[in-house]
């Protein structure tokens, strides 16, 4: 698969707990010069990472991350200032242990209340795939296909495990067709960058992709 169609579809990612501007600013500067379908950044420096990019590059963040188990409030609050600072996407994380309870009713509603937060810029929603047995990801695949949310996400990179193969490819089964597909955490290669996309990966969450081929040059 070409290089350039690979990075077209990496949310260039730095989500560090101790990421400083510095770091911020060059990934934006990568995402740039590479031409990747956005940067993902912690919402501390969404505002000041659009002021320096402008209209050359999307802005996304995380809201309710890693955990999910903030409140709908707290989660709608997030992706409100989120938007409001100039993010264009937005990642969230849901709230797992209410897919233990099968209170999959209320994790919709969540994800419909955040969608309606996002004031029309894209949603993606991150199950946390290795936290999550083949049943509750299936009905996962089925909330959030009516949710209203653009994309359907593995993982936020910071648990137990990333994007397999296996649930990109059951994503991909059981998802309606208006849903999308981002896989992260742990791709570490282009040939896993373009595995996942010809298993129906719209979008990769990778802070190698770039690195990767800055390193070819």
């Amino acid at each position: 698969m070409d290089v350039k169609e690979i990075l077209s579809r990496c949310d260039h990612t730095l989500l560090a707990q101790t990421a400083t501007w510095d770091e911020i600013r060059q990934i934006c500067d990568d995402g740039i010069a590479y031409s990747t379908a956005s940067v993902c950044i912690p919402a501390s420096f969404v505002k000041q990472a659009k002021k320096y990019v402008g209209d050359k590059l999307t802005i996304c963040t995380v809201i309710g991350f890693p955990n999910g188990y903030d409140t709908t409030a707290a989660k709608c609050f997030m992706a409100s200032d989120a938007v409001k600072n100039g993010a264009g996407e937005v990642d969230m994380v849901i709230n797992l242990g209410w897919v233990k309870e099968g209170r999959y009713e209320d994790v919709l509603e969540e994800i419909r209340a955040v969608k309606a937060a996002c004031d029309g810029r894209l949603l993606k929603v991150i199950i946390e795939t290795c936290l999550l047995t083949e049943a509750e990801k299936i009905a996962m695949c089925d909330v959030v296909s009516r949710s209203g949310a653009e994309y359907i996400k593995t993982s936020t990179g910071f648990s137990t495990g990333g994007a397999t193969r296996e649930d990109v490819a059951l994503f991909a089964k059981h998802v309606a067709p208006h849903v999308k597909i981002k896989a992260a955490g742990g791709i570490s290669t282009l040939q896993d960058a373009a595995d996942f996309i010809a298993l129906g990966a719209d979008r990769l969450g990778t802070s190698r992709v770039v690195k990767i081929v800055k390193a070819g040059k």
